[in-house]
């Protein structure tokens, strides 16, 4: 059973730092890492429905968009073997690890070439987070390192990320192509229902 309690604390706790941080994405990565770490030590408030594979690709499930869409929680479940294309968020975003492990090889352009190229890789075990934004560093490619079963991972983007145009880059040329994400499902976890505690 799964306590989704422990999801609306965190949007409601995530809200008030948006509030309080007015745009100041320092401190948002900062005090938002913490709330993020906690939410994912906790692997017990995520519906299956929002934590199932596909075996054709990755799947990005909207978990919570803030009405004025200043902020988007996802779970991003990844089955064995399956890796974005090589992207960028133009906007800031965290990666938390709850099931699983992650690669992240990131990229930056050349200034001389103009080509892209890598800028290292990492992996990223349970409970790890990465941080990602224009100013810090916003290109990569993320990949599940486990070969036998999937992973999962929740990220928070500042910005309702599944509607952003973003770009998806060739390598090594770094040519550019603009994409919107979406999500793959059509509906939210309800956190709103505090029946089943009554």
């Amino acid at each position: 059973m799964t306590d989704i309690a422990r999801f609306r604390n965190f949007v409601q706790h995530f809200t008030a730092l948006i509030d309080e941080s007015v745009d100041d994405e320092e401190l948002i990565l900062k005090n938002g890492k913490t709330l993020l770490s906690g939410l994912i030590d906790n692997d017990d408030w995520l519906p299956d429905q929002f934590s199932t594979p596909s075996p054709e690709r990755y799947q990005q499930y909207l978990l919570y968009c803030d009405p004025m869409e200043r902020f988007s929680v996802v779970s991003f479940v990844w089955g064995p073997g399956q890796k974005t294309p090589v992207h960028d968020h133009t906007v800031w975003g965290m990666v938390g690890v709850m099931r699983g492990s992650e690669i992240c090889e990131e990229f930056n352009f050349d200034p001389d070439s103009g080509n892209l190229l890598a800028a290292g890789s990492h992996q990223i075990p349970p409970g790890g987070i990465d941080l990602v934004s224009p100013r810090i560093g916003d290109i990569h490619r993320v990949s599940n390192a486990l070969t036998d079963k999937p992973s999962v991972s929740i990220h928070v983007y500042g910005a309702n990320i599944g509607a952003v145009s973003r770009h998806v880059y060739e390598l090594p040329s770094g040519i550019s192509s603009t994409f919107i994400s979406g999500y793959s499902s059509s509906v939210v976890p309800n956190l709103w229902d505090r029946s089943v505690v009554v």
